[in-house]
């Protein structure tokens, strides 16, 4: 039973997936113009609007990955709606949906003591950064089209990356429209992997996942080349990856934004070392 008169909360509908995803370019996040299709097919059940006298005012994104382990996005109440109790009303909402699981979300630097005080433990901070397109096409050898390599080396080398298996996720995702995806390979051996899609905002690179500087350099190059000349390119990069920052920096990429990642649980241990770029502030 809601508490608020003329409030209630629902699971959202594939159309308001899109209308979320705009009042997050909005709040100046620059979502992906394609990301809805994804994110909604990781799990459909995972979106939340909170419904004020028939009006869709808030969101929440609270996606299963599976029995273990959730991620927490777009967390949005409309800003003439918001000193209401609106947001704690869908929060609760979505994490009774994710009940058990240990839970991720990137936080503004702001709202950090926010969500302490929520259950989330810091973890570590990422730094975006922006720089422009080449727009030259330039691959350097070893690096091919993601296409071209087998779905289940692509799939087992992404399991490295994050918590749990995301295989839905990483199918759709790689092959968004208007997105590019590339992959370094060594003797056929897979060796990193990187994807561009087109923001509201110019583009933004990511995951860019890679063995070591070389490769990702070698797949940040090649991607930021089919971005116009000029464009704004962004990458979200662990500050516990000293290489990823040094990257950024090589490229004349300069820092716009903080986040920093969170868990309710365990931190998972992922390997820093190979993670230039994370995938998505929204799903992780």
């Amino acid at each position: 039973m809601m508490s608020i008169e003329g409030y209630s909360i629902r699971r959202a509908e594939r159309p308001e997936v899109d209308l979320i995803i705009s009042w997050a370019n909005s709040e100046g996040w620059n979502p992906g113009i394609h990301d809805a299709e994804t994110f909604y097919k990781t799990d459909a059940n995972g979106f939340f609007v909170g419904i004020l006298d028939g009006k869709p005012v808030a969101s929440i994104s609270a996606v299963a990955y599976n029995a273990s382990f959730a991620f927490l996005g777009f967390y949005i109440v409309r800003p003439p709606f918001r000193g209401q109790g609106l947001g704690t009303e869908i929060w609760n909402a979505g994490m009774k949906y994710l009940e058990g699981r240990n839970i991720g979300l990137d936080s503004v630097c702001e709202q950090q003591k926010l969500y302490e005080r929520k259950g989330f433990w810091p973890c570590y901070k990422s730094v975006r950064h922006q720089g422009v397109g080449t727009g030259q096409v330039r691959k350097a050898e070893g690096i091919k089209y993601l296409s071209e390599v087998p779905m289940e080396d692509i799939l087992a080398y992404d399991d490295q990356y994050f918590p749990v298996p995301r295989h839905v996720f990483t199918k759709s995702w790689i092959r968004q429209p208007g997105g590019m995806a590339y992959a370094a390979l060594n003797n056929d051996e897979l060796r990193g992997y990187g994807v561009l899609r087109q923001c509201h905002q110019g583009y933004k690179i990511g995951p860019l996942f890679a063995d070591d500087e070389d490769v990702a350099d070698s797949l940040f190059c090649a991607l930021s080349g089919h971005a116009p000349q000029g464009a704004p390119v962004f990458l979200d990069t662990p500050q516990p990856n000293s290489a990823a920052l040094e990257l950024a920096k090589r490229h004349h990429m300069h820092p716009v934004f903080e986040t920093v990642r969170m868990y309710t649980k365990e931190d998972p241990g992922l390997p820093m070392e190979g993670i230039f770029g994370v995938t998505s502030f929204e799903l992780g």
